[in-house]
């Protein structure tokens, strides 16, 4: 039997940080765990390790080792996964054009005085 997972939880995995900018890097085809460290600002391995591990439970991605000397390893999103890329890109987008604006409304909000 399948065990639930709410929407929130969904949402709560594909929202965060690290899986963003990892779905985000591996939109444009199969990458490498070196390319994604390399191209993902602030992460740790572990957490890059362990990222991708949720993900490919979830299905967004699909990780695959080549038997090579050492192990090439590359990740690669699923149908499912590329479908939310629009929507990350929609958000990360807007993030882009509007981070001045919300930066000077948190200045003007900071300098009003307390009551």
């Amino acid at each position: 039997m399948l065990s639930g997972c709410t929407v929130q939880e969904l949402v709560d995995r594909v929202a965060g940080k690290w899986s963003v900018c990892i779905l985000v890097a591996a939109a444009d085809g199969p990458i490498r765990f070196t390319e994604l460290e390399r191209a993902i600002s602030g992460i740790s391995r572990r957490m890059l390790t362990l990222t991708l591990r949720n993900l490919e439970r979830d299905g967004m991605l699909v990780r695959t080792v080549y038997p090579t000397v050492p192990p090439r390893v590359e990740y690669s999103l699923t149908p499912m996964a590329l479908e939310l890329h629009a929507a990350l890109l929609a958000i990360t987008t807007w993030a882009e054009r509007h981070r001045t604006d919300v930066a000077l409304a948190r200045e003007h909000y900071d300098a009003r005085p307390t009551p």
